[in-house]
């Protein structure tokens, strides 16, 4: 007589997507309704994420925040099971420690296991780094298991970085996207949303789709008609000064 063994019926567990934020809660990103533009898209994405989740995948979120401390706000969990708190602005901009956590998340077995499918990094900033980010930046992208991450970035206001958030971005298919006002920042994260869910539902999780099946255009650093310098970009040039902000720079 067969015995039944439970065991060989139990119902395979969902393979784990990541998702890791790395926002920008400066001091600066409480001016205007940054902060709080910021908190409605990451919990408009979280809403998404939990109603695209299936027996297969389940797309889990981890979020570090960087301002006068860099936090691990939300460990990296299922969607589904993230009670959202909403973030708070102060500080400076320590995005060198910011990729040091992030570095150690990924690399750590425990935490994002084998068997989850690439994950997805995006980095949002509205300023320039307050501390030393070079050799943390290049080890992120270069180095480990951080190096295979699908890597998007968003610049938001004409102050962020364009130098630095390029960078984190290099060889990846992705732009620079620009966020000057809060539609903006809503498509981007739209975007970032849709490429995700995209995955969940394809034959090959692990590739990323191309931007041109995504119905979101979010805008671009190169769709500006005047770029601002970099404050890593040495410059004497003045002569923009007193220049005032286009109609779209709402921030």
């Amino acid at each position: 007589m067969q015995i039944f063994d439970p065991a060989k019926y139990t119902a395979p567990t969902a393979k784990p997507l990541p998702v890791i934020l790395l926002l920008d809660v400066s001091g600066s990103m409480g001016s205007g309704a940054k902060i709080q533009n910021l908190n409605g898209s990451v919990k408009d994405m979280l809403e998404t994420f939990r109603g695209t989740e299936n027996s297969e995948i389940e797309i889990h979120v981890a979020i570090i925040t960087f301002g006068a401390e860099v936090k691990l706000h939300q460990p990296l969990a299922s969607a589904s099971d993230i009670k959202w708190h909403d973030l708070s602005a102060s500080g400076g901009t320590p995005l060198g420690a910011a990729f040091k956590l992030a570095k150690a998340m990924i690399e750590d077995k425990n935490v994002v296991p084998s068997r989850a499918y690439r994950p997805t990094v995006v980095l949002v900033s509205d300023g320039q780094p307050t501390d030393s980010w070079e050799d943390s930046l290049q080890a992120f992208i270069s180095d480990g298991r951080s190096a295979k991450c699908d890597r998007m970035a968003v610049a938001i206001g004409s102050d962020a970085d364009e130098v630095v958030l390029g960078k984190f971005i290099e060889g990846t298919k992705n732009s620079l996207f620009y966020a000057a006002n809060a539609k903006q920042l809503v498509d981007f994260f739209k975007f970032v949303t849709m490429s995700v869910t995209i995955r969940t539902k394809s034959q090959t999780p692990d590739v990323v789709p191309e931007a041109s099946v995504i119905d979101v255009k979010p805008a671009t650093i190169d769709a500006r008609s005047e770029k601002p310098k970099s404050v890593t970009q040495k410059s004497s040039d003045q002569t923009g000064k007193n220049e005032q902000p286009s109609e779209e720079e709402y921030w």
